[in-house]
């Protein structure tokens, strides 16, 4: 019963720490990156990109958001972050000791 708990404890607080991660991605704040790509990748974007009658930009975030959607529905990826968010959890709190 206690490991049950504990876990559920522990998924909340990953769903919490992840959901807010996303909101503040989505509040408003962006960032600028360089996103190196191979010339033939670079060539597929812009010919996407003009295919679908908007920027290398633009086709680049909705690709890069149905890549970030598809990792939250699996539960693979979500087993893999619950690991991380405990591991630094863990640290953390011994951290602050």
């Amino acid at each position: 019963m206690r490991l049950s708990r504990d876990r559920c404890a522990r998924e909340r607080r990953v769903e919490q720490h992840y959901g807010s991660l996303v909101a503040w991605y989505h509040g408003g704040m962006t960032k600028n990156m360089t996103v190196r790509l191979p010339d033939d990748l670079a060539a597929d974007a812009e010919a996407l990109a003009r295919v679908e009658g908007q920027s290398v930009n633009e086709t680049v975030k909705q690709a890069l958001a149905e890549a970030v959607e598809r990792r939250r529905k699996d539960p693979k990826f979500r087993a893999r972050l619950r690991r991380i968010v405990e591991e630094d959890q863990e640290l953390l709190e011994r951290l602050a000791k």
